[in-house]
C-alpha cells in the first residue's frame, strides 16, 4: 500500500540513499583515517603542546598561558603581526588586483597577449627561495641591477635595500608582489566558463567594453578572485623563505614574519612556544577565511 502523499519513486531513491551508505562510509574510511592520523592529530596535539613548556625531546610540562603571555608581550611579535596587517593589505588590493588584471589582458586576447602571457607565466614558476636568491643580487647596492640604473641618474644614490631601515620592508614585498600566476588562472578560469550569450546579449543592450567588465564578467568572477585572496592571505601568513633569505627578519625587527619567529623557537628548543605561535597562524588564517568568506559572499551562487 501506497503511503499518502510520498510517490513511489522517492521511497524508493530514500531506500536506495539508505542501503547503500555503509558502501559510501567504507569507500570514505581511508581518506578519514589519513585525514585523522596526517591532519586532525598533529593540530590538536600543537595545541596541546602550546600550553606546555617542551625542549622537543623530554616531557612537556604544563605551564597555563606563559607562552602566549610571552607571545603578546614580544615586540617582535607585535612587529609581525603589523607586518601581517600591512601585507594582507597588499596582497588583497595589489597582488590579487594585478593578477586579476592580467587575466583580463589574456582574456580579451588584445595585440600581445601571448607575449604577455610568457613573460607572465614563466618567472612563476621559479620557487620562492630562488627568487630570493635573485633579488638578494638585484637590489645589491655594490653591482645590483636597481642602483646602478638609478645611480645614471643620482650618482650619489647609496641604499642597502634589505638592510636598511624602512626601504627592507618594501624589498621584501617586491620579491612577491608581482608573481600572482595562481589568482590569474583562478580568474582566467572563471571567464572562459561565462557563457558567450550573456555577453552578447549585454552588447546587443549597448554595454560597452568597461561595462561588460563592470557589470558582467567581473561579478561573475566573484569566487575565482575570493579564492585568490584567501591564497594570498595564507601565503602571507606562512611567508618564510622570501624573508629569511634576505633579510632574516632584519634589519632590527622591520621584516619579521610568524614563521620566522616560530623558527627561531624551534632552533632555540622552545616547541611550546613555536606551538603557540603555529597555533596563532592557524586562528589568524580562519579569521582570514571567514571574513573573506562573508565579504564576497562565496555561497552564493554565481548565475
Amino acid at each position: 500500500m501506497k503511503k499518502k502523499g510520498i510517490k513511489p519513486g522517492r521511497i524508493s531513491k530514500n531506500h536506495w540513499e539508505r542501503k547503500n551508505y555503509k558502501w559510501i562510509y567504507l569507500f570514505l574510511l581511508p581518506t578519514i583515517i589519513i585525514f585523522l592520523m596526517f591532519y586532525m592529530m598533529p593540530i590538536l596535539q600543537v595545541f596541546v603542546t602550546s600550553f606546555t613548556q617542551w625542549d622537543g625531546f623530554n616531557e612537556p610540562v604544563f605551564n597555563g598561558l606563559r607562552n602566549y603571555k610571552n607571545l603578546f608581550t614580544s615586540s617582535a611579535f607585535l612587529i609581525s603581526l603589523k607586518n601581517l596587517f600591512l601585507w594582507a593589505l597588499i596582497a588583497m588590493f595589489l597582488h590579487v588586483g594585478f593578477g586579476t588584471l592580467i587575466a583580463f589582458v589574456l582574456y580579451q586576447r588584445r595585440r600581445g597577449w601571448k607575449v604577455t602571457r610568457a613573460v607572465f607565466m614563466i618567472p612563476n614558476v621559479i620557487s620562492a627561495a630562488a627568487w630570493a636568491m635573485i633579488y638578494r643580487f638585484f637590489f645589491n647596492n655594490n653591482f645590483g641591477i636597481l642602483n646602478s640604473i638609478i645611480r645614471k641618474f643620482n650618482p650619489d644614490f647609496d641604499v642597502q635595500w634589505f638592510y636598511q631601515s624602512p626601504w627592507a620592508f618594501w624589498a621584501v614585498t617586491l620579491t612577491w608582489l608581482f608573481y600572482a600566476v595562481i589568482v590569474t588562472l583562478l580568474v582566467f578560469g572563471d571567464l572562459m566558463s561565462i557563457p558567450q550569450e550573456l555577453n552578447e546579449a549585454a552588447i546587443i543592450d549597448g554595454a560597452g567594453g568597461w561595462q561588460l567588465i563592470r557589470h558582467i564578467q567581473l561579478p561573475l568572477c566573484r569566487s575565482a578572485i575570493a579564492t585568490g585572496v584567501i591564497c594570498s592571505l595564507t601565503s602571507r601568513i606562512t611567508m618564510y623563505e622570501q624573508i629569511s633569505l634576505t633579510t632574516a627578519g632584519g634589519p632590527g625587527n622591520d621584516t619579521m614574519s610568524l614563521p620566522i619567529l616560530l623558527v627561531n623557537a624551534v632552533t632555540d628548543y622552545r616547541y611550546g612556544y613555536a606551538n603557540a605561535i603555529g597555533v596563532l597562524m592557524f586562528v589568524i588564517g580562519l579569521v582570514m577565511m571567514g571574513i573573506i568568506n562573508k565579504a564576497f559572499r562565496m555561497n552564493d551562487s554565481d548565475y
